[in-house]
């Protein structure tokens, strides 16, 4: 192989990389924490995806889980 061509999939195994991070960072981790909260994971996916996953992370931590009420 050519010094371009190891080049080439180099780049491309990182492109694949960095795109598998952003899926998990962005939809897959605030869904999860989502739901172990008992929390909508299409809401928090929404969150994380209008404002920052950061934002999503930071407040389902702080809001916590889902109190059931008794009736």
């Amino acid at each position: 192989m050519s010094d371009g061509a190891i080049g080439t999939i180099l780049v491309l195994l990182l492109s694949l990389l960095s795109f598998v991070f952003v899926v998990w960072f962005f939809i897959l981790l605030p869904a999860d924490m989502a739901n172990d909260r008992g929390r909508s994971q299409f809401g928090w996916v929404l969150v994380s995806l209008f404002f920052s996953p950061f934002a999503a992370i930071f407040l389902l931590l702080l809001i916590g889980a889902k109190i059931e009420v008794a009736e």
